[in-house]
């Protein structure tokens, strides 16, 4: 990801952003799907911002838990992250996989 927004000469701070983002969104796939595959991508926008996408492999539609961690757990906050420094974000069923496509966006100075 850091390879791809750093040929696209996306700031430092957005660039740490998308990574952070990325590695939350498929710690999720991976902890919470039955997914044997997982795609990531990225892709610019026209108006300075920037979309994410990790989709997995789950048919069981289930969906991405959203859970609510307590003061003392050591995990959980994934997705609080993702509300917090996304623009926007969602859970859509991937045309892709099947599964789950969670997206983010992301502004970025070009």
């Amino acid at each position: 990801m850091r390879a791809r927004l750093d040929s696209w000469q996306v700031p430092d701070e957005a660039c740490a952003n998308a990574v952070l983002l990325v590695s939350e969104l498929v710690t999720n796939a991976v902890l919470h799907t039955l997914s044997e595959r997982i795609l990531c991508g990225v892709g610019l926008m026209r108006d300075e911002r920037f979309r994410l996408e990790v989709h997995d492999g789950d048919l069981s539609g289930r969906g991405i838990p959203d859970r609510r961690p307590g003061l003392d757990d050591e995990n959980g906050r994934g997705l609080l992250l993702v509300r917090e420094i996304a623009e926007s974000w969602g859970i859509t069923r991937s045309t892709l996989t099947g599964g789950n496509a969670v997206w983010a966006s992301l502004a970025t100075p070009l």
